[in-house]
């Protein structure tokens, strides 16, 4: 079954959809051992990774689309994309489709913000008129090529206009066509109510520790009727703050014994990275080279 196929049915489910946030091919690959569905990597992962910048508009296209082939080239999970503003007005919306759909992507959002946007739970943010959208998001939905590639329309209005106005353009962007929505930032528990109860269609429910919305498990949000829930910055905080630790250790001590428990081990790295499948796999060639030199040898001898 197709990856976007997959993700759509996942979508579907009656259980909610478990979509943790990876920071890189590793980070996939270990997301898919642990026994997650499916993933997702965010703009504010992407650009720490490869920059080491906040989430402000800094990539481009290409590289949001590079990064996303790699990491869909490491796991057989679907994986969910971030098109931001769709990257400039309608031809770039385009554009932003066709190439994360060329990269491997099950799905992928657009979202209302004005460009350059700010992560949805950083102050200062702003909006573009609803018919702007709506004309990107009809623009999304024509270009993708397979039907069953998902778009996710996110606004970001809350903490414009307020919950009305958000809760409005949702309802405005399902019955446009998108697949699933995503009202960023409600700021407790009836504002999320109030979301699933008044969108006629599947909604995303974003966990993000510290920020400004209730940080829910899986079950109370299943409870208040969210289809798919996201703790997208986990990985990469947990990554930073490992770093420093480690890191600042090593400065001090010269040495990482004191933290010798919270390093993967050489061996257990090369499990998690494939090691023994790819020699595995070098050697099986090489054996089949060598039968294949083998009996031309044996017949040449006849």
């Amino acid at each position: 079954m197709k990856r976007t196929t997959r993700f759509k049915n996942l979508i579907k489910d009656k259980r909610i959809l478990s979509l943790p946030g990876i920071h890189d091919p590793l980070t996939a690959r270990i997301a898919q051992q642990v026994g997650f569905d499916a993933i997702t990597c965010g703009g504010y992962s992407i650009a720490a990774a490869m920059l080491g910048a906040p989430d402000v508009s800094v990539l481009s296209v290409t590289e949001m689309a590079d990064h996303y082939s790699r990491i869909c080239d490491a796991v057989d999970l679907p994986v969910f994309g971030d098109g931001d503003t769709g990257f400039g007005n309608i031809t770039n919306t385009a554009r932003t489709v066709r190439s994360y759909e060329r990269s491997g992507l099950a799905g992928m959002f657009i979202e209302d913000q004005v460009f350059p946007k700010r992560c949805g739970h950083m102050t200062g943010k702003d909006v573009v008129p609803v018919e702007e959208m709506i004309g990107k998001l009809k623009c999304a939905l024509d270009t993708r090529e397979d039907p069953d590639f998902v778009i996710m329309a996110r606004t970001d209005a809350n903490a414009v206009y307020g919950i009305d106005n958000a809760i409005e353009r949702a309802q405005i962007y399902r019955e446009v066509g998108a697949d699933l929505i995503f009202v960023e930032a409600p700021i407790n528990i009836n504002e999320m109510q109030r979301i699933c109860n008044e969108v006629d269609g599947p909604c995303l429910a974003n966990n993000i520790e510290g920020g400004a919305s209730p940080v829910l498990s899986a079950d109370k949000l299943q409870d208040i009727g969210y289809a798919v829930f996201t703790n997208p910055v986990a990985l990469t905080h947990a990554i930073a703050h490992m770093s420093v630790d480690i890191l600042g250790t090593l400065k001090r001590d010269g040495t990482t014994e004191a933290v010798a428990d919270r390093i993967m081990d050489f061996n257990a790295f090369h499990e998690v990275v494939g090691l023994k499948e790819i020699r595995d796999g070098e050697k099986s060639y090489q054996d089949f080279a060598e039968d294949i030199a083998s009996t031309r040898t044996n017949q040449t001898n006849l």
